[in-house]
């Protein structure tokens, strides 16, 4: 990974990496997102000896999350130290008020908000703006949730005048993968990264020679092997939890950041088509 030149919160990417983390690397990992404040005024040495590691493995921590080095992440630390949602009104509770949870809950999806920007790489957005506007035809794939998202995504890409599909079923998946060519772009999204039956579908696209966007939680995750370029996201959720609505949120905002620049790249064909569409359905309303 390059040099990060981007606002970032190491915290958040920290989430995005975990798992490909190695075991000590992963120390490293638990032991900075459980002390962040102290952690700003640590040495190398002071946190490999918190996280019982050898310096080298700091500094590989350090230079995975895309810092030069350890005192480049401890600038990162100090410059984005804020805290969670979490921390600041606390955790949902069964006796919390309707009112109290409605705080609650908003602040954290501000917090998602915030966070899924601080992982916003804006040559990222460009270079998949640039592969969109001279694309042949637009897939967009996700399975359960995430396919109520390719959903939304294909129509508002349809709205910009775009030649857009959408499917969330496995087996339509993988056939329209085996159909793309180059000059097509297919747009993947998995808020975990590891869908097998849109990571498989996905595999077969890039052999195809399809451009490849990745939208997930996890930078380093299977679909993003096969990704030209990934967007990340922010929403935390568990196994339990699967299809949380802090995921379709964080979702939602990168596909929202990504159109509205593409709209700006096009401005005429983009008012075209959207007057166009709308003339279509205006004898729909009162």
């Amino acid at each position: 990974m390059s040099r990060v030149n981007y606002p970032m919160n190491p915290d958040v990417m920290i989430t995005s990496i975990f798992q490909s983390l190695t075991k000590s690397e992963q120390k490293v990992a638990e032991v900075v997102r459980s002390r962040l404040k102290e952690a700003v005024y640590w040495s190398v040495s002071d946190l490999a000896e918190h996280a019982e590691v050898g310096e080298t493995t700091v500094i590989r921590f350090c230079r995975k999350l895309g810092y030069r080095g350890y005192q480049d992440f401890k600038l990162a630390v100090a410059q984005n130290g804020t805290e969670s949602a979490r921390q600041e009104y606390g955790e949902v509770q069964d006796s919390d008020s309707v009112y109290v949870l409605a705080q609650k809950v908003t602040a954290e999806n501000n917090a998602n908000l915030q966070n899924t920007l601080s992982l916003v790489h804006p040559e990222s957005v460009e270079e998949a703006t640039s592969e969109i506007l001279t694309s042949n035809k637009i897939y967009l794939f996700g399975v359960g949730a995430s396919g109520v998202m390719a959903q939304q995504a294909q129509y508002r890409f349809m709205r910009l005048g775009f030649n857009a599909e959408c499917a969330s079923d496995s087996h339509v998946i993988a056939m329209n993968c085996s159909l793309v060519k180059k000059g097509d772009v297919v747009i993947g999204i998995s808020t975990s990264g590891s869908t097998k039956d849109l990571v498989d579908a996905i595999a077969i696209a890039k052999r195809n020679g399809a451009y490849i966007i990745c939208i997930t939680n996890h930078m380093k995750s299977p679909i993003t092997k096969y990704g030209n370029v990934a967007l990340l996201t922010s929403g935390v959720e568990d196994p339990l939890h699967g299809g949380a609505f802090s995921s379709l949120i964080s979702q939602m905002h990168v596909l929202d950041i990504l159109t509205r620049y593409i709209e700006r790249q096009q401005k005429e064909r983009s008012l075209a088509a959207l007057q166009k569409t709308a003339k279509a359905v205006s004898d729909k309303l009162y």
